[in-house]
């Protein structure tokens, strides 16, 4: 009888744990969406639509803070969705969480956080980004994105990268290279957020689970603005 308390008060000690570990995970999903909807419908500045529309993932980091003052690393933790389709052309997946490690952005100054927002363009990208750790600019081909609705999207650096990614700092947008940078798919992350061992792959290639409610506009904004895209 005694072992049978103790393991039920251990079931209900651990139970907070789980559901404060979901929630921080739910809130992160939650931000990244309100970033890129901020970002999206910017009526003057922002990301050009027309990349989105040649996007096959699309990658947001919320609020990464910078590790040391005047250079230093960065650690941030946001989320990945992928058209979906043998050919990348239908609806958004639910979202696997992310990580973004190692990031220097030259002269900076500490404690300031900066929001990322990233278009892969190609499914060579989308795949190596789930598979393992990316390294940026050496595993795949990367470049600052261009500014602005209006941006011409057609200059060959553009036309040439992999990955594509602004940043946002104090109302700042710009186009920024993370070059140096590492990115992966987060497990621990998507254990807490769906309640089981899930890698990137299986959620955006598989589609082993839906969205959750968390992820409502950040999905209700990359279908209302690029629903589909032509192969």
């Amino acid at each position: 009888m005694n072992r049978i308390a103790l393991l039920s008060l251990g079931c209900l000690l651990v139970l907070p744990v789980v559901a404060n570990a979901q929630d921080k995970e739910e809130d992160r999903v939650k931000e990244s969406g309100l970033v890129l909807r901020d970002i999206l419908e910017s009526p003057d500045k922002g990301i050009p639509h027309d990349l989105v529309n040649k996007a096959e993932c699309v990658v947001v980091f919320p609020s990464v803070k910078k590790a040391a003052f005047v250079v230093g690393a960065s650690y941030g933790r946001g989320v990945m969705t992928c058209r979906g389709g043998e050919k990348f052309t239908g609806p958004w997946s639910a979202p696997t969480m992310m990580a973004l490690e190692g990031a220097s952005f030259g002269f900076q100054i500490g404690g300031q956080a900066t929001d990322f927002i990233l278009l892969i363009m190609n499914e060579k990208g989308a795949r190596s980004v789930l598979s393992s750790k990316v390294k940026i600019g050496g595993d795949a081909s990367a470049a600052a994105g261009p500014v602005g609705r209006s941006a011409s999207a057609e200059t060959d650096i553009v036309m040439k990268a992999e990955i594509l990614s602004w940043s946002r700092a104090q109302g700042l947008f710009a186009g920024v290279s993370l070059e140096g940078s590492t990115m992966r798919a987060d497990g621990d992350a998507n254990k807490k957020l769906y309640g089981k061992e899930l890698s990137g792959q299986d959620i955006v290639f598989k589609h082993a689970v839906t969205a959750p409610p968390s992820a409502h506009e950040l999905l209700t904004e990359l279908h209302k603005i690029s629903p589909t895209r032509k192969p």
